[in-house]
């Protein structure tokens, strides 16, 4: 039987923006709404198997409705940036998902939603409509079924007009005079003051209607008979506004809703571009492709391998000299613990399946020699992961020479495929098969027999060989050779150093810091439940939103379809109010301090070392940033004590030395200061004055001494806001102020220092120009959306062109410190050794004797990475711990 699904797409888009943590891709592009609204979808599609399917848009904000009432919808907010530029992604994802959408000016996705249900119910098919506004339960009937979602939009509730019945006690229609009575605040219906939900269901079931109800005030008493009276044309209006308007002109015939499933030519592409890898698994297509929905591959080119035993070892020993490129193959996400497979060592016309039961033999030792000698170039794929890999193997690595994941980054880092699969397909070479598809995924992984294994290295290694000059010409015509050779493949060897070296761990420490936390998470506990007056989970939000709200009496900041909501945003309102909300938070913020970085910690101490092996990535952030893995070492939360207490348990890993660590001092305003040129930035650096103090002086208008703490406060947010492209929505969030004071704020900002706001003009028109913006270093940043129609994509595009510049530079200079710090200590022939990198920060462990030349050799070699017109500037400490070195 044929089935219609109609879905209100800014009903269901908004609720999946509010409801999902923020998300973005490797681009940068905001996608959490994107993504709460293709999960709800991808599971209507499986449970519900519609034959037809359609999702309606508002276009625009003005109305038929607003004719009459210029007030209608009037008190919503702007919708943020952060949501708007997620439209025109959502109507691309439909297309490419094979669904048809539709919106019309003048009208909203409901009136073209229950014009679609009234055509359906008289043609006599089965309509399900998916929305989060109750309104849509008038054009429910036998025939049609209205699913609310719930939860976000992680759950629907479905109505039929029994279950509505059984719900208001009103039939379908009567929903509008129920809206009519008590009016709607999101839609800034008026309805009639005074009258809510329960009385206006009341009156309806003694009445019936509002026109009824309005006939009958002669029967009724007090405030409510004088509301009514007065407010009768309100509520007529508001009836009328709250009615779906069933007879929009629309062009949508059946034919052109109809559905035949996900297409996974188009679908596959557009989930890897939003990098929804795991909805790409959850997939399955029948076209061939595996059960990420990957695209059966193309006829392979068969290639012929050695595979290398001890009796023709020799064949491969004496072609080392002539070997070009080499794959490492290992499973397992962390190379730390990771287990070798074998590898492909490749000259120009042979390739050898070398297994890593024969390298470890004692009659390879001379294969092994050459992986050790750092004089012989390696050229290969995720070089540090190999180098990782073998360490713990037992066998040494050196000698990389190019990366070719590594330079696919650089040439492009919001490629969302660099694996050889997808740069030989970008590079239009032989297609070589996928990972997944030879090894299977998650379960299925399985190891295959030697040559399907040494056959498939060998074409990884084949496309290796053939994309290497590729990449060269690129990284010259794009002059980026210094930036591959000189810092990020020198940066690749000293990150696995840093890694093998490992972190010491204090477990004694770490675990009574567990003692600690648990005994003040006790305390809290206990004096939650003495002020709550009884005992509740407070990990419930259902139970904590009784005990604040229904016994405490806290004004309700914000509901959800379940009841309160209890969110870090709404108990910060709340502090004021009462004292309870403040030991909520405490208890809050302990609870996850002791899960994540107290168990978590204890479970990444490796037996054999004492120490934590963090992972860093080079390959992960569009701006340049390291990634931290296994564990993150960079999430450690410093704003609370009790979070910097973990550094504690951070120690020496030998008796008597210390922990060093070194700051870059406001390292993204300097480079804003410098690219901008701007004299009010340059003149606070130059005279080293507190840029935040200099920054609301100049934007308040007021001396340094009348400088508060507030304006202090909103400056900083303000400025860290202008490197990280913020909206005047998240600065009204971060500040806790509206949207139109914090826009204010801004323009103030910007009219202080109008030499940011060229800088700000000059680089939108530079990418729109050239189609990417680069750092001091030329790290490049493509930006495909800056020339874009839509309005959102384009303005995302604009604010990535702002920001990338000041925080890629920044990366790219404290990755310059490392490489400088690495051949300083070398050069000094020091014993101090480089741990650890955490945003701007390096940390050192250091000899006592070495303590005094290390103070003062890592500022300096930090402040002189990159020659600016203003400072760079590194704050240095050292203690018995990373948290004293604080």
């Amino acid at each position: 039987m044929e089935k219609l699904i109609l879905i209100d797409g800014n009903s269901i888009i908004y609720r999946a923006f509010f409801s999902m943590p923020p998300l973005t891709n490797s681009s940068g592009l905001h996608t959490n709404a994107v993504y709460g609204f293709t999960n709800m979808l991808l599971r209507l599609i499986q449970e519900e198997r519609p034959t037809h399917m359609l999702v309606a848009f508002d276009a625009g904000k003005v109305t038929f409705r607003h004719e009459g009432y210029q007030e209608y919808k009037g008190g919503r907010d702007k919708t943020p940036s952060e949501l708007s530029e997620q439209f025109p992604l959502m109507r691309e994802l439909l297309e490419s998902f094979g669904i048809a959408w539709f919106e019309l000016a003048g009208y909203e996705a409901d009136d073209i939603i229950g014009t679609l249900t009234k055509r359906a119910e008289e043609a006599g098919q089965e309509v399900l409509v998916v929305t989060g506004d109750k309104d849509m339960l008038q054009v429910v009937s036998d025939r049609v079924k209205v699913a609310l979602t719930r939860k976000g939009v992680s759950e629907v509730e479905p109505y039929d007009p029994q279950q509505i019945e059984e719900k208001y006690g009103l039939k379908p229609l009567q929903i509008i005079d129920l809206k009519g009575l008590m009016g709607d605040t999101s839609d800034n219906i008026p309805g009639v003051p005074g009258i809510g939900e329960k009385t206006a269901l009341k009156l309806l079931h003694q009445f019936g209607s509002v026109e009824e109800v309005l006939a009958h005030t002669d029967e009724l008493k007090g405030k409510m008979k004088e509301n009514l009276v007065n407010h009768a044309d309100d509520a007529r209006m508001s009836k009328q506004l709250a009615t779906i308007f069933r007879e929009v002109p629309v062009e949508r015939s059946w034919e052109e809703m109809k559905f035949d499933g996900i297409q996974e030519e188009s679908a596959v592409p557009m989930l890897r571009k939003l990098e929804f890898k795991s909805l790409l698994e959850r997939m399955s297509f029948a076209g061939g492709g595996n059960a990420a929905g990957e695209a059966a591959p193309a006829e392979q080119v068969e290639i012929e391998v050695t595979m290398v035993t001890q009796d023709n070892l020799s064949e491969l020993i004496a072609d080392l000299s002539n070997i070009e490129g080499i794959i490492v193959e290992s499973y397992g996400d962390n190379p730390h613990q990771a287990t070798m497979m074998g590898m492909a060592l490749s000259t120009a016309s042979r390739h050898y399946y070398l297994p890593f039961d024969v390298l470890q033999e004692e009659y390879a030792a001379e294969a092994r020699a050459w992986l050790a000698d750092e004089h012989v170039p390696k050229r290969g794929y995720d070089l540090h992961r190999v180098d990782l890999v073998l360490f713990w193997q037992g066998i040494a690595f050196a000698g990389a020479e190019h990366d070719v994941q590594l330079a696919a980054y650089l040439l492009d880092p919001t490629e969302s495929d660099q694996t050889l699969s997808g740069l030989a397909a970008k590079y239009h070479l032989s297609p070589v098969p996928g990972d997944d598809e030879v090894y299977g995924k998650g379960a299925k992984f399985k190891v295959p027999e030697p040559e399907e294994l040494s056959r498939h290295l060998a074409r990884k290694a084949d496309a290796l060989l053939r994309i290497l000059p590729l990449q060269r010409q690129d990284l010259a015509k794009y002059e980026m050779e210094r930036l591959f050779y000189d810092l990020e493949m020198p940066l690749s060897r000293i990150l696995a150093d840093m890694e093998k070296q490992g972190v010491a761990v204090n477990k004694e420490a770490l675990k009574e810091l567990g003692v600690e936390f648990e005994a003040q998470i006790s305390k809290l506990v206990t004096r939650i439940y003495e002020i709550a007056g009884q005992e509740f989970n407070i990990n419930s939000t259902k139970q904590l939103g009784e005990i604040l709200f229904d016994k405490l009496g806290l004004p309700v900041i914000k509901k959800t379809k379940t009841g309160y909501s209890t969110d870090a945003e709404v108990l910060e309102k709340l502090a004021p109010y009462h004292e309870i909300v403040q030991f909520i938070l405490e208890y809050r913020q302990l609870a996850k301090l002791q899960s994540t970085y107290v168990e978590g910690l204890l479970k990444e101490i490796s037996p054999k070392t004492g120490k934590v092996h963090t992972y860093f990535r080079q390959t992960i952030a569009a701006t340049g940033r390291l990634s931290s893995q296994y564990p993150n070492l960079q999430n450690i939360p410093i704003r609370l004590e009790e979070g910097r207490k973990i550094r504690k348990v951070f120690v020496p890993s030998e008796e008597g030395w210390f922990i060093l660590a070194a700051d870059y001092s406001q390292i993204e305003l300097r480079v804003l200061a410098h690219i901008s040129g701007d004299p009010g930035l340059q003149e606070a650096f130059l005279h080293d004055m507190d840029i935040h103090t200099k920054t609301a002086m100049d934007v308040f208008g007021v001396g340094p001494d009348q400088v508060d703490a507030n304006m202090r406060r909103s400056a900083k947010a303000v400025n860290f806001g202008i490197v990280y492209g913020i909206s005047d929505y998240g600065l009204s969030q971060n500040l806790n102020i509206t949207r139109k004071e914090a826009a204010r704020f801004i323009d103030q900002y910007f009219d202080a220092f109008q030499g940011v706001r060229r800088y700000m003009d000059d680089i939108v028109k530079e990418a729109k120009r050239d189609g990417y913006v680069k750092t001091l270093l030329e790290r490049r940043r493509y930006l495909p959306e800056i020339n874009a129609s839509n309005f959102n994509l384009r303005s995302f595009a604009e604010r990535t062109a702002m920001n990338t510049p000041i925080q890629g530079s920044a990366a790219d200079i404290i990755k310059l410190a490392m490489v400088r710090m690495d051949e300083e200590l070398y050069k000094h022939g020091l014993k101090s050794r480089m741990l650890l990198q955490v945003h701007d920060e390096l940390v050192f462990e250091v000899p006592p004797e070495e303590l005094e030349i290390m103070s003062k050799l890592v500022p300096e070699t930090m402040g002189k990475a990159l020659e600016l017109s203003v400072p760079l500037k590194a704050e240095v400490s050292s203690g018995l711990n990373w948290y004293e070195a604080k």
